[in-house]
């Protein structure tokens, strides 16, 4: 019998209510919870196809089900029992701690965690073994709008809310692709636009991303330039009386400091540095400035900075000088990444916080938090953060790591450090769902843990809405909640310890929960009048929430009062800083990472769904079409992409997006999905093998961002593709089998794709690698057979002198077509368009057979590509829409519902709306040119 199960989803911080369809032990579907107030009802693709990752197939192959522990690093690690790890960890922690003290250890979770997750193994950090060596991936993510929250607003406290959309007269959107980071808050945007077309859009981003396509003015700064932008804004809003001095006097403190630095900005300097009009830089301060409601949505591109923190008070600056702020359709927004890295900040899951947001730092907040956990004292120095603590770990001063719910061996900047961190380390313990992330091969011990579906507890979005998350299926194999995972541990330290503690004693989610509740009492995000009880009855509330009140605040400092000794904001003095890297003869490029639409941080969860690679179905690196023509570089040639930390190999594709002298590769290709080796043998880990450790001083973001790199043509004269349909309870483990031979090659790639095709929805593997010479057949034989090439049936080719190899099977399908299932192109991939074709849609085959094993075939007329997926709901790709287009007529408008009433693309999640749009205009623009 199906039951529906209401939650959050697990992905970006919109915090997007969820129903779950369930029967059994299994996730059968999902749907937008129509009663959540952040998405009523809709979903991105990334959310619409949540159940796809927690099938039985998907589990089966990629969940860790047991715990398992290695004997000796480079072993396969071993099932051992609950009591058995757990004691095993116990032990080697306490061993650690005796003998090098509490800070010898460390603990690095995740913005993916639960709020009762987090609390438990903060308290288990600081409360029992007395380190404050808990820090988290959000570090990558929040934790420079934490700190210009409170250097300017008093506390990290988001002011606006989603509602605001609706009320604003400008939106200012600054380092944030929310058309693809935040989607379901991009369509309000676009309900916004609809409902008031004099709402105007401002977007400033060194990248021309999908979310320029709503914008009234895009203003392409130059990467790292954001403060100046802000202080030259704000010098022509003092020069031509835009400021609000009454709120200034009233409500604010450090205004002549800042007004002394900004003096300098003059509109040709910040022309000059940020590359952008001085006509537009007025547009762009005046639109702020006099709009009778002004709301600023930002995301990484401030965060993820050497400068991060001055880059959020600069334009929190502008807020406060304008008095857009503290009331409807005004105020700065920051965009929250993962989906609770704000409930991590309220229990103070951060080397440098304590619960409720109280600092580290103060004595009186230690006192607080040790005297509602009961402990005698919370230890006094700071913590280290996260690139602080791989650094540490890899100076042998950290000598046992416990890494919760995230990939760092993916995730984190300067790859060669976090492995050589995970490497020294004495002992790695990997708590996670998934056993094929790259940090599990690091682990001493896995724990399995569970994840979306299975999990009970609390989440906060972006605008201080805490939801809760509920389980719709018991926990696969031996799985464990991740706070009671961390109470168990805890239970064991205390017994070692001898000390007749008791931190420890929930048996629920929600008993966890209330002891966080009541550490919040008094403070800015107080949630005393919270309960499990009116989540459930009156749904996800935002807080503040205080005891006796029956709703939470929808937006904060409306009576100009802020949380600061004073009670007025502060104006931070900002002066503009370029980059930690700058550009230079030997490193010409910018390099920027971002986020793709349809995938999620390391591709654990998305990367089981084939149909999510249909928009971005390999990794690239995207470069403006004159640098590639001044190198010489073709679409789809290969490049070295080097920095000063080492040296990656992509393709390389042309891309209106991307500036002169700038580059973009997506952050989420690690090396499950990107990899090679280096002349030397070292192992080349995909993206973050070269962006720098650099980070921000305040509040120790690095600037993933931004790295200065050279691309150089790579020659690479032999080259290899392969692909396969596979029975979908193999694909995944046939991916898994296939890493290794990754690192084999100096290049190679391998991904699933996927396919609506006669019988239903398929699964594939693409496996494509390149070297400079033919590796042997041992190596092209083993890939082959992972991908269903070595049965009797295959038709073969090869000629080893020239390198050429290739083989192909054929099946009969139920109309009695022969079908292409499987094929390899060794040496000569020139027939990839075709071949590939052939395969991904199942066109007949039958008479094809010499072509496929014909090096240098040419495609033959009856094979034609339906080009690249734009609509991943429905499977629509370009092609098809091209072809519509051509019969459609009238306003861009009236041709984009015609599309959707007769492909339905657009017309499900939405997030293919802004690519649907270029394309009808840029359709109409070519109609126009002809004679």
């Amino acid at each position: 019998m199906m039951r529906e199960t209401r939650s959050t989803c697990p992905y970006c911080g919109v915090g997007c209510g969820v129903i779950i369809e369930s029967t059994g032990d299994q996730i059968t579907g999902v749907r937008g919870d129509p009663a959540h107030p952040a998405n009523f009802g809709r979903l991105c693709t990334k959310g619409s196809t949540l159940h796809l990752t927690a099938s039985a197939t998907v589990t089966r192959q990629t969940r860790l089900l047991q715990p398992m522990q290695r004997l000796a690093r480079g072993e396969p690690p071993q099932v051992v029992s609950w009591g058995t790890a757990l004691d095993n960890a116990a032990g080697k922690f306490a061993q650690v701690v005796r003998d090098h003290g509490p800070d010898a250890v460390g603990f690095y979770v995740s913005g993916q965690l639960l709020t009762e997750d987090y609390y438990v193994f903060n308290k288990l950090a600081k409360g029992l073994i007395g380190t404050n060596n808990i820090d988290t991936n959000s570090r990558l993510c929040m934790s420079s709008a934490v700190a210009g929250y409170k250097q300017t607003l008093g506390a990290d406290a988001p002011p606006a809310c989603y509602d605001d959309l609706k009320h604003a007269q400008c939106l200012f959107i600054v380092g944030s692709n929310t058309a693809w980071a935040h989607p379901i808050l991009f369509r309000r945007i676009e309900d916004a636009k609809a409902a008031n077309p004099a709402l105007k859009i401002v977007v400033a981003d060194p990248r021309r991303t999908d979310t320029v396509e709503i914008a009234d003015l895009f203003l392409p700064i130059q990467p790292g330039t954001d403060v100046m932008l802000f202080n030259g804004m704000l010098h022509l809003m003092l020069w031509e009386g835009w400021t609000d001095a009454k709120y200034i006097a009233a409500h604010t403190s450090g205004f002549d400091a800042l007004k002394a630095t900004v003096r300098e900005c003059t509109p040709d300097k910040v022309a000059q540095v940020c590359g952008i009009p001085k006509d537009d830089l007025l547009e762009a301060a005046r639109l702020f400035a006099t709009s009778p409601a002004t709301l600023s949505l930002y995301c990484q591109g401030l965060n993820q900075s050497s400068s991060g923190t001055a880059k959020n008070a600069a334009l929190i600056n502008l807020h406060l000088a304008t008095g857009q702020i503290g009331r409807a359709g005004a105020g700065p927004f920051s965009l929250t990444g993962q989906p609770n890295a704000m409930g991590g900040r309220e229990v103070g899951g951060l080397a440098n916080l304590l619960s409720a947001h109280r600092d580290l730092a103060n004595p009186d907040h230690r006192a607080e938090v040790a005297a509602l956990w009961g402990v005698p004292s919370v230890p006094e120095k700071p913590g280290k953060t996260a690139v602080e603590m791989f650094q540490a770990a890899a100076d042998g001063e950290i000598r046992a790591l416990w890494i919760a719910c995230t990939n760092p061996a993916q995730s984190m900047p300067d790859q060669a450090t976090v492995r050589r961190a995970l490497e020294r380390a004495e002992f790695v313990v990997v708590q996670e769902a998934f056993a094929t992330t790259a940090t599990c091969a690091f682990a001493d011990l896995l724990l399995p843990a569970t994840t979306w579906g299975e999990k009970e507890g609390t989440v906060t979005n972006s605008e201080r809405r805490i939801s809760r998350v509920r389980p719709a299926v018991a926990a696969p194999g031996e799985a464990r909640n991740d706070w009671s995972i961390a109470v168990a541990f805890a239970h064991r330290l205390e017994a070692l310890a001898g000390s007749g503690l008791s931190l420890f004693p929930y048996e629920t989610a929600e008993s966890v929960w209330n002891e966080h509740r009541e550490s919040t009492r008094g403070r800015d995000l107080d949630i005393t009048g919270l309960s499990y009880a009116m989540l459930e009855s009156a749904g996800p509330q935002q807080w503040p929430l205080k005891e006796g009140e029956s709703a939470g605040r929808t937006r904060l400092y409306e009576d100009g009062v802020f949380p600061t000794p004073d009670g007025r904001a502060r104006f931070v003095d900002t002066a503009y800083k370029p980059v930690a890297e700058a550009r230079e003869a030997r490193y010409p490029f910018s390099l920027n990472t971002g986020r793709l639409r349809d995938q999620w941080h390391g591709m654990s969860r998305t990367g089981t769904a084939g149909r999510l690679f249909g928009h971005v179905p390999e990794p690239v690196v995207q470069m403006n079409a004159q640098d590639m023509a001044r190198r010489q570089i073709g679409e789809g040639d290969l490049v070295h992409l080097t920095s000063k930390r080492g040296s990656i190999m992509l393709p390389a594709r042309a891309s209106a997006e991307v500036g002169l002298s700038q580059a973009f590769v997506a952050m989420h290709w690690g090396e499950e999905y990107l990899s090679g080796c280096s002349s030397n043998g070292t192992r080349l880990a995909g993206i973050n093998a070269i962006t720098t450790p650099a980070f921000c001083p305040t509040s120790k973001q690095p600037e993933l961002k931004h790295a200065a790199v050279k691309i150089l043509k790579a020659e690479l004269p032999w080259s290899l593709l392969a692909m396969a349909w596979l029975p979908d309870g193999e694909a995944l483990a046939a991916h898994r089998a296939l890493q290794p031979m990754m690192a084999l090659f100096p290049f190679a790639t391998c991904v699933p794709f996927s396919g609506n095709t006669q019988g239903g929805e398929r699964s594939g593997l693409l496996f494509r690698a390149a070297a400079h010479d033919a590796p042997d057949d041992a190596l092209v034989g083993k890939i082959e057979a992972l991908l269903g090439l070595q049965t009797p049936d295959t038709l073969r080719y090869a000629d080893r002198r020239r390198g050429q190899r290739r083989s192909a099977r054929l099946a009969r399908r139920a109309d009695g077509s022969a079908g292409l299932e499987a094929f390899l192109l060794g040496g000569d991939t020139s027939a990839e368009a075709w071949i590939a074709t052939l395969l991904r849609e199942e066109l007949p085959a039958q008479s094809y057979g010499r072509l496929l094993l014909s090096p240098g075939s040419k495609a033959p007329v009856a094979v034609q590509s339906r080009g690249k997926t734009v609509c991943t709901c429905f499977n629509v790709a370009d092609g098809a829409i091209q072809a519509e287009l051509t019969r459609c007529a009238g306003t861009p408008d009236e041709r984009l519902a015609k599309l959707q009433g007769e492909l339905k693309c657009g017309t499900n999640c939405g997030s293919c709306i802004p690519e649907l749009k270029r394309m009808v205009r840029a359709t109409a623009a070519e109609a126009e040119a002809l004679p």
